[in-house]
């Protein structure tokens, strides 16, 4: 096979976005490559290790691949994106990368490969049920599935979207019985991360830290007597994609989620965003009856012990 694989630096990444745009067949993540790769490459290598790798065929660029080491626990690798050139499929191309990167991740430690997003700094929840040659090709090297995430979208294209309803009346509602509602600053940031550590776990305090006073991006809180209550965020991912999202145990069912939701949804519309992303979510019937938001896109997980290579 005449390919070459090769690590990329920094300088390769306008090529790298270019490839990406014309290899993700999906519309709406061919419109996002340069956030994802931005995410995937640029954002997460400060804080995890991350490998990029290039496949050349006559010196041309014809696929790419990003992977990670998972920041909470080092024995797991992730494969974070991988696309090839239309022109060059079914041509070992994925199965050269995917294999180069397979030794990388091992001599990083890794002891397992997941086919699955390495919060908090991910492109998505795993392998879209519509990219079926992906799917294929999992299965063929050896790659199980193990679980399913789903996304959910909610619809701001339109002023009259359940997605956009007024917060208004909620909030006087929430502010009788002492609870603020209000943009999260900078300085919230410490109180916010120990909420998430401490109530939620995972990586929300990271997701947090990346759409908290930053450009298309941010955060609403709910706080009565300095107490925090809840948070909102969007952006970390991109701006299209909504979340991470927590309420205390004691504050669920007051109504804080929904409104905390649709300040966020109203600042992604502000900011262009016509169709948000739900991502990797959890209560399905929240969503819906809160934003009218839909289940819209399906993702397999997939993981492999390389001591089965």
């Amino acid at each position: 096979m005449d390919v070459e694989i090769v690590e990329l630096g920094p300088d390769r990444l306008p090529a790298v976005v270019d490839l990406c745009a014309r290899s993700l067949d999906l519309p709406e993540d061919a419109a996002e490559a340069a956030a994802i790769v931005d995410t995937l490459w640029s954002r997460a290598a400060a804080d995890r290790p991350v490998v990029v790798l290039g496949a050349y065929r006559d010196g041309r660029l014809t696929g790419v691949l990003i992977g990670s080491l998972s920041g909470r626990d080092g024995t797991q690798g992730h494969v974070d994106l991988v696309a090839v050139d239309p022109g060059h499929r079914r041509r070992g191309v994925g199965r050269a990368l995917l294999s180069y990167a397979e030794e990388k991740l091992a001599g990083l430690g890794a002891v397992e490969v997941l086919l699955a997003g390495n919060p908090p700094y991910y492109a998505w929840p795993g392998i879209d049920v519509r990219y079926t040659p992906a799917v294929c090709a999992a299965q063929a090297l050896g790659y199980t599935q193990d679980r399913t995430a789903w996304n959910m979208t909610a619809d701001l294209s339109y002023d009259g979207s359940p997605a956009l309803r007024t917060t208004a009346p909620a909030e006087e509602r929430l502010a009788g019985r002492g609870v603020t509602v209000r943009r999260a600053e900078p300085a919230d940031l410490p109180a916010l991360a120990a909420l998430a550590r401490s109530v939620f776990g995972g990586t929300w305090d990271a997701e947090l830290a990346g759409s908290v006073g930053r450009e298309l991006a941010g955060c609403h809180l709910a706080e009565r007597d300095g107490e925090l209550l809840g948070f909102a965020a969007w952006g970390s991912s991109r701006p299209s994609w909504f979340g991470p999202m927590g309420t205390v145990p004691a504050a669920e069912g007051s109504g804080i989620g929904g409104v905390l939701l649709r300040r966020c949804l109203t600042d992604q519309r502000a900011a262009g965003v016509t169709a948000a992303q739900i991502g990797w979510v959890g209560p399905v019937p929240f969503y819906s009856g809160s934003a009218g938001a839909r289940i819209e896109r399906v993702f397999f997980l997939y993981r492999r012990t390389l001591a089965d290579r």
